[in-house]
């Protein structure tokens, strides 16, 4: 069991003094986070780089897939039509991304993070005892176990998309398609374990050159055919609703495409700050995307119904003229490329978070930059992921085919993030009702109705994301559950610390040196302590018991870091809190804590870790299968010496038994 304790989850908040305030999420505090150094222009163009790479590729599929002749409905590839899918686009951007993304829940930020784990334990803070707290919990955790199978699609059909552009500049390069795009994909997950410090300073730098590209060409085409324009008139939306009603409803299926990624510019937001995001956003990603958009809808407009239907199999690298088409399907490869980087690095980010937090039993880390704490590297969910996007690639062979796959995670995340949406407003912003429930609606509708659209996806690919999502948060909840049942059995059979320092301390010989005993509770003694007083019958002259509490904001300050009480005879029970984005290297925390007794010097210092066994219980907390996924999960999680960054040749681990 992971030595941590989320204290946003525990079962009663911790009673010991110096506890951590609450921070409330303000306009503005994040542009105050931690490690937004540099001007905001810097900034905002370092998030073109890393941030908008998903939904920046989006216009190489999100408009072809709203024609395409795999689909279950067919739209009339004429004027009335193309305005109308242009128009949905626009006005789609505009509410899901610009508004309630980018204008409202960047608002929402834990201490300038945001994402769906942040968010929740910003609510958890507010409402946490509150009747529906656990279901806010319970939503943010599915709505994480989503984002696995977006981080799983995402480099799929990105890079496929790409490639599949060899195929416009010569048809006979398609049996080459698949093979150069694995290549790319297994040299994208290999790189992961040296960083991508030394590669990410030509990230933004490309995608510069890439969304500079993409709205050139759109302009081109809307020069030539400005009639487009008229799709900026909400009419031409609805209007395709009006004539065509059941298809225009399944259109919105892969009209929502154009917004994947929508979700993880909030995630990101810890990384640049509110302000640069938005400056970035507003400033330059929306307009170039709209452009080439627009440019892609005035290029069909504009041709002869035969022509239009052949163009539009793949009207975004069509947009070129013929000797310019092959630099484009390179420049774009280049920008899927460091838009599947961003999601891969997102995954890693988010798995780290959900640790912290108790949603996921220790892995092991690691760090990747000496200078950049949250550059990291998770063996596991790396090659996890790189399985599954192989086998995505060689199951749908196509990026056609995987467009059915993709909107359902990214549409079930969004629609979740709404409903936080309205607990916010009430439970944190403290808004009426009244002001509450129509923003809320109104984003319900939009949002709902793209994933009611998606939902008719699950028999052509849609299944796979759903499957993914309903595994992980099996995961997650049974991990969560079964660390909740053992840390309760445990306290229940603990013995309080100020009677076993009185009965001890003539009990035992005292030996030199300081013991550090990990514990996962703040009360109570640590089965190790017991096992190695039982067992060695001695004592050390200086014993402390250590517990690491993870807290519901991201960074903790160092002078926030450390608690410590002296229980007399040589005891002291001792706390080093850490936020939830923050490295838990307890020597380096041990460094500032010099109140016991003095200061801690590692050679003569020893630590003593607990690893408990699960027993068979008459009666489980649980059902006996998540029972045996939890021992599943527990007999395989990293050691807590790796996972506190303990010197190697000073740990002792001691066993116990637990019946949870």
């Amino acid at each position: 069991m992971s030595d941590t304790v989320p204290t946003q989850t525990s079962a009663a908040p911790s009673s010991l003094p110096g506890e951590p305030a609450s921070l409330e999420s303000a306009p503005g505090s994040a542009d105050r986070g931690h490690g937004h150094s540099g001007s905001k222009t810097a900034l905002a163009v370092g998030a073109i780089g890393i941030v908008f790479g998903d939904i920046g590729t989006s216009p190489l599929y999100a408009f072809r897939e709203t024609f395409s002749p795999q689909n279950s409905f067919q739209i009339a590839i004429d004027r009335m039509h193309v305005l109308g899918v242009v128009s949905l686009i626009f006005w789609s951007m505009l509410l899901v991304v610009a508004i309630q993304y980018v204008t409202i829940l960047m608002r929402a930020d834990n201490k300038g993070q945001g994402g769906s784990l942040a968010l929740v334990a910003l609510l958890s803070r507010h409402i946490g005892k509150s009747s529906y707290g656990w279901l806010v919990v319970l939503l943010g955790v599915f709505a994480t176990a989503l984002f696995y199978g977006d981080s799983m699609i995402t480099p799929a059909i990105s890079v496929l998309s790409a490639v599949e552009g060899l195929t416009v500049v010569n048809h006979r390069l398609d049996p080459l398609v698949i093979p150069i795009a694995l290549v790319l994909l297994v040299a994208l997950f290999l790189l992961q374990k040296r960083g991508t410090a030394k590669v990410g300073a030509l990230f933004a730098p490309v995608m510069i050159v890439y969304f500079f590209t993409i709205a050139g060409l759109g302009i081109n085409q809307i020069w030539q055919n400005p009639d487009i324009l008229w799709a900026l008139n909400p009419y031409y939306a609805a209007m395709f609703f009006i004539t065509d009603g059941t298809i225009a409803f399944l259109a919105l299926g892969a009209v929502v495409l154009a917004v994947t990624g929508s979700e993880a510019l909030y995630s990101d937001m810890g990384h640049f700050g509110r302000g640069p995001m938005r400056l970035s956003w507003f400033g330059f990603v929306m307009p170039c995307l709209l452009l080439n958009y627009f440019g892609q809808g005035a290029m069909i407009a504009g041709l002869p119904a035969d022509q239009a239907a052949e163009v539009v199999r793949n009207p975004f690298f069509l947009l070129a003229s013929e000797e310019w088409r092959l630099p484009l399907v390179i420049l774009a490869t280049m920008a899927t490329f460091i838009a599947s980087q961003a999601v891969i690095s997102g995954a890693f980010s988010i798995t780290h978070q959900a640790m912290q937090l108790g949603f996921i039993p220790r892995l092991s880390i690691r760090h990747t930059s000496e200078t950049e704490a949250g550059q990291i590297y998770i063996p596991v969910v790396n090659w996890a992921l790189m399985v599954a996007v192989i086998v995505l690639v060689l199951t749908f062979q196509t990026s056609s085919s995987l467009a059915a796959a993709y909107g359902i995670a990214v549409t079930g995340a969004v629609t979740i993030d709404t409903l936080l949406m309205g607990v916010l407003f009430i439970g944190v912003w403290k808004w009426k009702w009244w002001y509450a429930l129509p923003v809320v609606v109104l984003f319900l509708i939009v949002d709902g109705a793209y994933f009611a659209a998606n939902l008719v996806k699950i028999p052509d690919g849609g299944w796979f994301p759903l499957v993914v999502g309903v595994v992980a948060f099996t995961l997650l909840t049974t991990w969560a559950k079964g660390r909740t049942l053992m840390r309760d059995r445990m306290s229940e059979i603990a013995l309080p610390i100020e009677i076993f320092a009185k009965s001890a301390k003539n009990s035992a010989t005292r030996v030199p040196g300081t013991a550090i005993f990990m514990a996962s509770q703040t009360a109570g003694v640590p089965s190790a302590l017991l096992h190695n007083i039982k067992h060695n019958k001695v004592l050390h002259e200086r014993v402390v018991i250590l517990t690491v509490l993870i807290d519901d904001t991201p960074y903790v300050d160092e002078h926030e870091r450390c608690e410590m009480v002296d229980l007399g005879d040589g005891f002291y029970r001792a706390v080093l809190h850490y936020g939830f984005m923050q490295e838990t290297n307890v020597p380096e925390g041990l460094k500032q804590m010099q109140r016991c007794g003095g200061e801690f010097d590692m050679m003569d210092t020893s630590f003593f870790l607990s690893r408990q066994t699960l027993l068979p219980s008459e009666k489980p907390g649980m059902p006996i299968w998540r029972e045996k996924i939890f021992a599943w999960m527990l007999r395989n999680a990293a050691t807590a010496m790796d996972f506190f960054r303990l010197p190697t040749n000073r740990v002792v681990e001691l066993g116990s038994q637990v019946e949870i």
